[in-house]
């Protein structure tokens, strides 16, 4: 009786510590811990961290082949102390493999000397960041930090850039793999590159390098996996402000970020919180950021565009556009009309304007607006706004006068000759360059719809403009360097990367610091485009 017993609460124990295991082993997976360390023990390969805003404490059991670095540097366990920060990548058994370090007290020395010893040529000019007093970096005008470059028009300060390609294009300085599907752009300040994918098993994440080489710095995740027919993962280009990063995965997860730790700062869900449902092929909407303000398009019943402030997540105010048009996968920006700051963004439903102060509907027009994607930021310049779409619906534009604190709205015309399906527009000295269906790049007057000359030698794809010189990257992979010029196509050279994907290339080019971005799904390759 006894013996039968013992073996009944051997086999419970044994069944007790299957289950234990069996969790421990499910819970476990690969993925990356990002904190400041709290003690360490290089004897026993375990080191405890702090991670995120509530300093929460993590014990994890380091590998004896885990490759380590502090401030770039190979070193060795015992050489890492207590306080440094550092981004743990663990496989899945949840053993640390890997281990990069930076010391706080070479944080901002570092980043300036990364920033400044770039391979960027001398004819090529930026502003260099500035430091408030109280410690809130604020960003250069020059940088890439955000959807469609410094002040979210497609535009690059930057100058003395390549003015002519050779035949296969400008260097290549490396290109690197990891990033997961996606078609998110990139942003790049202060050496650090911010993208989004879909990687860590299956998670949307916002993923940080390191400018310089490509190295991976930490990579955080926003939420589950989203999957598409027409493409998985997320779209959203992360905005950099100040010490964060802001980005929204393709299932609404709004999610604010430390740059330099990527420790979670506050997160929400648009979607859920202001009772917007997601749209066919999921949110791309990039965050604007406008000085205390965080502003986005939920697009539900709940609000239509929203104001949230950007140190904590907080409403502070709601627009409630007359029919409350659901979000469409456009991104928002901001102009100052007779003294009225407001916000735009393109809806399912048209075009929306609202005062920045309040969130107060302004004006809206319906003229550009197709029944299926809007997908394109509107255009602001000199009063007028400029929209357009595809599906067979085209551009328009209108002109913007405010009186007594309120906006007035005119259609100044509508054209069929600029039917902008995707990858944006720009407009440069009162002229509008996009591609238009099936795949032509035109150039038309903005004032007038004028056009001024087609070319479909390239096709349908993004467009930016940087020193004198449209970069359009074809969906299809080929990427070309126009003049902007209003009175005839130049072309100055025309190169296709290596290792295309099988997708369309919808992720926008951008530049920073004589360099020149692609995003393809997996990929980044960075290119030398700054002048001899």
């Amino acid at each position: 009786m006894r013996d039968s017993h013992r073996r009944f609460v051997l086999l419970v124990a044994f069944c007790l510590f299957a289950m234990v295991l069996q969790f421990l082993t499910a819970s476990a997976q690969a993925g990356i811990v990002s904190g400041e360390i709290k003690t360490i023990a290089a004897d026993k390969n375990v080191i405890v961290i702090e991670a995120g805003k509530a300093k929460v404490s993590k014990t994890l059991r380091i590998s004896n082949r885990a490759s380590i670095t502090l401030n770039s540097k190979t070193v060795e366990l015992n050489e890492i102390l207590p306080g440094t920060k550092v981004s743990l990548f663990t496989d899945k058994s949840g053993t640390v493999t890997k281990i990069i370090a930076r010391s706080a007290s070479t944080d901002d020395s570092e980043n300036k000397d990364a920033a400044e010893s770039k391979p960027v040529s001398r004819k090529a000019t930026r502003k260099s960041r500035s430091r408030d007093d109280d410690d809130d970096e604020s960003i250069s005008d020059a940088e890439w930090h955000q959807f469609r470059g410094p002040k979210r028009d497609g535009h690059s300060l930057e100058t003395g850039l390549l003015a002519e390609w050779p035949n296969d294009g400008p260097a290549l300085v490396y290109e690197v793999g990891g990033l997961g599907e996606g078609y998110s752009s990139i942003s790049v300040s202060d050496g650090v590159i911010y993208t989004m994918g879909t990687v860590n098993d299956g998670d949307q994440c916002v993923i940080a390098l390191n400018a310089e080489d490509g190295e991976l710095l930490w990579s955080v995740k926003t939420g589950p996996a989203y999957q598409n027919g027409a493409g998985n993962g997320p779209r959203c280009t992360p905005t950099v402000d100040g010490n964060d990063v802001y980005a929204v995965d393709a299932n609404g997860e709004l999610i604010c970020l430390d740059k330099k730790s990527g420790d979670i700062r506050w997160q929400k869900n648009i979607l859920k919180d202001f009772q917007g449902n997601n749209i066919g092929w999921g949110i791309c909407e990039s965050i604007l950021i406008d000085d205390d303000k965080l502003i986005c398009t939920p697009g539900g019943k709940a609000a239509t565009m929203i104001a949230l402030e950007k140190s904590s997540g907080n409403t502070i105010w709601r627009s409630d556009v007359p029919t409350n048009p659901s979000a469409s996968y456009a991104s928002a920006i901001v102009a100052d009309v007779g003294g009225v700051r407001q916000y735009i963004n393109f809806t399912h439903a048209g075009l929306v304007g609202v005062r920045a102060e309040d969130g107060s509907p302004l004006w809206g027009n319906q003229s550009s607006s197709n029944g299926t994607a809007n997908c394109s930021a509107p255009l602001y310049d000199d009063g007028f706004v400029f929209s357009s779409s595809g599906y067979g619906t085209g551009g328009a534009a209108v002109q913007l006068r405010s009186s007594n604190g309120l906006t007035a709205a005119e259609l100044k015309y509508h054209t069929n000759d600029m039917a902008n399906h995707h990858g944006g527009m720009v407009v440069v000295d009162g002229y509008v360059y996009g591609t238009h269906d099936p795949g032509i790049l035109t150039c038309l007057d903005l004032k007038t719809g004028n056009v001024k000359w087609k070319d479909r030698s390239v096709g349908k794809g993004s467009v930016i403009y940087a020193d004198g010189k449209i970069y359009l990257r074809s969906e299809g992979g080929p990427l070309s360097l126009v003049d902007a010029n209003p009175q005839k196509y130049v072309e100055h050279g025309r190169f296709d990367q290596p290792n295309r994907s099988n997708r369309p290339a919808w992720a926008y080019p951008a530049i920073n610091g004589g360099r020149l971005y692609l995003r393809d799904l997996d990929k980044l390759l960075v290119y030398d485009i700054a002048g001899e």
